[in-house]
């Protein structure tokens, strides 16, 4: 018979394999710049995009208070209503207007993947944490992989236009929704509702889906003041545990760099195709993706908690080789060469950040991750908006797509050798 957490982890991963079900997404930027509409490459570059990026991180900040508040569920379907509505607005609008209007409500689509990610630990133990981190992460790299296939076999055969994908991706979007009402509900909320017990010792406040419910002499009431005090008490226990401050600040980095990466890299393959037409966008992000989902999995199985200073050295590297990668697809005029080299790119980056997930996961007191990794994403997410207004817009350089990655190469490097001069001086401080 299968455990109860299991059952919830596979419903789970399959909204998230359904939700990343878009073959439309390897040619957006074709789609968007093609003849269905009169708007220009460098517009959706400097103009759609950008916006996309501010509406994230807005958005990220109202529906990281509610999540708790609204106890996770609902902020899964609201992602799901979402992306139902931002496939139409693609589908059936035409403007630069209209399509900033639909980067709002992608923008509520990305940021409810704080709930996405961290509902399912509220209903496994800590000892499943590891294992989960990597279900929930190659359930969607997995729904982004056939995806990819789906969208470079249509395209191919000429069987389907870049329109026609987008029909496919409202489709998706909308068995989603069924399945994400069919998640069962969290109890009660972490910090809004904590019963008296818990706002005294500021953990261990959901009840976990394998144990069963513990009666309590004082039923748990909302208020603000409380959740204030608890949502605190969390803050200082994580952010003042130096494991949890190291990898945080890494996990942040390496997400708002890799976000970057992939939010423009398909501008990169158009400068670099012959023709400005890049035709094997779809084949590329489904290799990509299937390297990430193995590299996630792998991740996934690994108890990396007990050679933390290994694994520091290890991603560090491996943010060096992305680093070299990203330099080398700035430079070249072989298109092949860019697809490669992202295709690697994701597969190490996918191993390398569910390691960190883990860690952080593992390290934080009880029940507390989703603080965590929302204030994580917030921070990834504000020094993204940061490198977006520098390095896209015309605001700041508003540099072309091969100068873009050889700015985002130098940033990898950057942070792989910070974290290397960080681990020495911790050798050193040791030994002295």
């Amino acid at each position: 018979m299968v455990e109860k957490w299991l059952k919830v982890s596979l419903l789970l991963c399959t909204f998230g394999f359904f939700r990343e079900l878009r073959p439309s997404e390897p040619f957006v930027t074709e789609y968007l710049s093609g003849d269905y509409r009169n708007i220009t490459s460098d517009q959706i570059n400097k103009e759609v995009y950008p916006f996309g990026t501010y509406s994230v991180l807005a958005q990220l900040v109202i529906v990281f208070l509610v999540t708790d508040l609204l106890r996770y569920k609902p902020i899964i379907v609201l992602s799901a209503i979402a992306g139902i509505i931002l496939f139409a607005i693609l589908l059936w609008t035409r403007s630069v207007l209209e399509l900033q209007i639909g980067q709002i409500f992608f923008g509520t689509f990305m940021a409810a993947e704080v709930a996405y990610y961290t509902y399912i630990y509220t209903k496994v133990n800590r000892d499943r944490y590891q294992i989960v981190t990597g279900h929930t992460r190659a359930a969607i790299l997995t729904g982004k992989f056939l995806g990819g296939v789906l969208a470079q076999t249509l395209i191919s055969l000429d069987a389907m236009d870049f329109r026609g994908l987008h029909f496919i991706s409202f489709g998706t979007q909308i068995i989603s929704l069924p399945i994400s009402l069919m998640l069962p509900k969290v109890p009660r909320s972490l910090y809004f509702y904590a019963s008296s017990e818990n706002k005294e010792q500021g953990q261990n406040t959901m009840q976990i889906a394998d144990a069963p419910p513990t009666p309590t002499a004082d039923p748990p009431k909302f208020s603000l003041t409380n959740a204030g005090r608890l949502l605190c008490s969390h803050f200082i226990s994580s952010y003042t545990n130096p494991i949890v401050v190291q990898w945080s600040v890494w996990w942040a980095l390496a997400t708002c760099g890799q976000l970057q990466v992939i939010s423009y890299i398909q501008f990169l393959w158009k400068e670099v195709a012959p023709n400005n037409f890049s035709v094997y966008n779809g084949g590329v992000e489904a290799v990509a993706t299937l390297l990430g989902a193995l590299g996630a999995i792998s991740a996934g199985m690994l108890n990396s908690n007990k050679r933390r200073t290994r694994y520091m050295l290890f991603n560090s590297t491996c943010m060096a080789v992305l680093g070299v990668l990203l330099l080398v697809s700035s430079r070249t005029d072989e298109v092949w060469l860019t697809y490669i080299s992202y295709a690697v790119f994701s597969g190490i980056f996918f191993f390398i950040i569910t390691v960190a997930g883990a860690i952080v996961a593992e390290n934080v007191v009880d029940d507390s991750f989703g603080l965590v990794f929302g204030i994580n994403t917030l921070a990834a997410l504000i020094l993204q908006t940061i490198l977006t207004i520098v390095v896209v817009t015309d605001n700041g350089f508003g540099m072309n797509p091969r100068d873009q990655y050889l700015t985002y190469g130098f940033y990898f490097l950057s942070i792989a050798a910070v974290f290397f001069l960080v681990q020495l001086l911790i050798k050193l401080f040791k030994k002295s």
